[in-house]
């Protein structure tokens, strides 16, 4: 069975993360959907939000699981026996930095593969601090995450 891990903050999910987990859920036997779960990084959302609205938004994927990892990837992914690190990559200047990051990896343990996906065109610009940022300002969203993610964000906001 091929087991290929998603991993990233998620803070909160978009729809351009949603495109690389549907399209990577169709090659590979399961996806793993990691949360970085970094207590020292100032998140809008914690970790059991994060992996709810994960959970909600990926419940039509029969073989994708959400997960939780601390300190290096590619320790998580070596832990769990995973095949491939799945990394979802926006423009070119997205390939630069995942590329240092796949190398290193490569270079802590040579079994694991990563592979890079070019997210959809309609999704390129699109991340989760910018998706916080135009809510923040009223901006409409609706188009930019899963649905579930929308009442999460209001609730968030009101919150504050």
């Amino acid at each position: 069975m091929r087991v290929a891990v998603y991993p990233g903050s998620f803070d909160p999910i978009t729809c351009g993360h949603m495109d690389i987990i549907r399209r990577s859920s169709k090659i590979f036997d399961k996806l793993v959907v990691a949360v970085l779960n970094n207590p020292s990084k100032n998140s809008m959302f914690d970790f059991a939000e994060r992996k709810k609205m994960i959970e909600e938004a990926i419940s039509d994927l029969d073989n994708v699981e959400v997960d939780a990892f601390n300190g290096l990837l590619i320790d998580y992914v070596s832990q769990k026996k995973y095949d491939v690190i799945v990394k979802g990559l926006r423009a070119i200047s997205d390939f630069e930095s995942e590329l240092q990051m796949a190398s290193m990896n490569r270079k802590l343990n040579s079994k694991i593969e990563t592979l890079f996906m070019m997210t959809a065109t309609e999704y390129s610009f699109l991340s989760s601090s910018l998706v916080k940022e135009v809510f923040g300002f009223g901006g409409n969203i609706e188009s930019l995450v899963p649905k579930n993610v929308i009442g999460n964000m209001i609730e968030k906001f009101t919150e504050v």
